[in-house]
């Protein structure tokens, strides 16, 4: 405890480190603050009353999750990230198709800068068509703006400040990256999800006065989340290298290569990913009934896919394995890892430079993908059993899914920063070691 007192003093007697944090902290308030204020010509009572009882269990409820309930609060900053989460992803998967998006990728810094103005753009479209489901959601069916001033011109100035907090946002959390520390789109998220846990306590304790739980419960229950956050930092950090030997070459008077190298396949290189894809897909029904209500097919489908139930839990839980290869087979080119092994003129032992060695880094990545995935789903539907144990569903979510892996690995990769700061001016960091593993993509 001593020590971690000390290594506390240690970062705020760096100025540099100090400015950081401050500068960071400073700008996810702003955050918080724009997820409170809410777009002009909102009747507050309306939006309070239509959104009292509505269901955190569809896409509407998984999109306001991760902007901090900015969605439900009809704020300014209600799109969130997420546009720029889209463009992203979009590019990074029209990548491995699209042989402009291909050659940019391989131009080295200008063309990460022509891709990084690409996703600009299409966070400006995306935005846009958000902004405007998002107006035509407030308008018909929360039906939160009085018939007095809703008209194009309330359409227009709402797309308007929807798309420009977006962009702001984006904009803070490059800043944040660049002047602050960490990630500055992935702080933007954390923040928004840690936003939220200590309502999801004050449920849980209410709970407990009313008698509904008792004291056993909640230690099994704080025993399995320590367990599940273990689990996570596992998938988030497991890996499987794979040496690579490099020739020796002599050039004039100068020996290179000689050594081994290694290569680090990550247990869970897709991340966070298959289980957004997987859960905006079996959420999509539920979301379509809402506009659809006496729709008997789309009931039916529902039925069957309602949160919670086991169909929807197994659905899920295939759809995450499946897109955990499909993204992973996007992230990582095994050709392109050999390629520039062969060209460096590295080798790994007994196996054949060129397509061999692509095959073989194939082989062994699809095989470690495998229990990654598995225990990406299992992570993924543990909310939907700890549900069972009478826990209130805002506080089962942090059990595990997205929320859990965001929170884990963001805090790992600034701690990393941190950590970083410290050794380099020669203090001690949170670890004996000082090498905290952060969360790299």
């Amino acid at each position: 405890m001593a020590k971690l007192q000390e290594t506390f003093r240690n970062i705020f007697k760096i100025h540099e480190l100090r400015q950081r944090i401050l500068y960071t902290v400073a700008l996810l308030i702003i955050v918080r603050i724009g997820s409170h204020i809410t777009l002009p010509g909102i009747d507050t009572a309306a939006l309070t009353a239509a959104t009292a009882n509505s269901s955190s269990n569809s896409l509407f409820g998984f999109y306001d999750f991760f902007v901090g309930g900015a969605f439900k609060n009809a704020a300014i900053f209600a799109l969130g990230i997420m546009p720029y989460i889209s463009a992203s992803i979009v590019l990074q998967i029209a990548g491995a198709v699209v042989p402009y998006l291909q050659k940019l990728q391989k131009e080295g810094e200008d063309g990460r800068k022509k891709i990084n103005q690409l996703t600009r753009y299409g966070t400006v479209l995306i935005s846009v068509f958000q902004a405007w489901g998002t107006s035509s959601i407030i308008v018909h069916q929360l039906k939160a703006v009085p018939e007095s001033i809703y008209g194009f011109g309330w359409v227009l100035s709402t797309i308007v400040i929807l798309t420009s907090g977006t962009m702001f946002l984006m904009w803070m959390g490059e800043q944040i990256t660049e002047k602050g520390l960490g990630n500055g789109i992935s702080l933007i998220i954390f923040i928004g999800i840690i936003d939220r846990f200590p309502f999801a306590i004050l449920d849980e304790y209410q709970m407990i006065v009313a008698g509904q739980r008792n004291l056993v419960i909640e230690v099994v229950i704080v025993a399995l989340m320590v367990l599940i956050i273990a689990g996570v930092i596992f998938v988030t950090q497991g890996t499987r290298r794979i040496p690579v030997q490099y020739a020796k070459r002599v050039v004039g008077r100068k020996v290179y290569g000689g050594v081994t190298q290694y290569i680090p396949l990550r247990v869970n290189t897709a991340g966070v990913m298959p289980i957004i894809f997987a859960q905006s897909i079996v959420f999509i029904p539920s979301t379509l009934l809402s506009f659809f209500p006496n729709n008997e097919f789309l009931s039916g489908i529902a039925g069957y896919v309602s949160y919670g139930s086991l169909f929807y839990t197994l659905t899920e839980a295939l759809l995450i394995i499946f897109f955990t290869y499909f993204y992973t087979a996007i992230a990582f080119n095994p050709q392109d890892v050999s390629d520039n092994m062969k060209k460096q003129g590295g080798f790994v032992p007994g196996i054949r430079p060129g397509k061999q060695t692509a095959d073989f880094i194939d082989n062994i990545l699809t095989k470690i993908t495998l229990p990654g995935s598995v225990f990406l789903a299992i992570v993924a539907i543990l909310p939907n059993f700890v549900r069972y144990l009478g826990v209130s569903s805002s506080f089962a979510s942090f059990f595990g899914g997205t929320s859990l892996l965001i929170v884990v690995g963001v805090a790992l990769d600034t701690l990393q920063q941190i950590e970083s700061h410290l050794l380099m001016r020669h203090y001690d960091g949170f670890m004996k070691s000082g090498k905290i593993k952060g969360r790299r993509a």
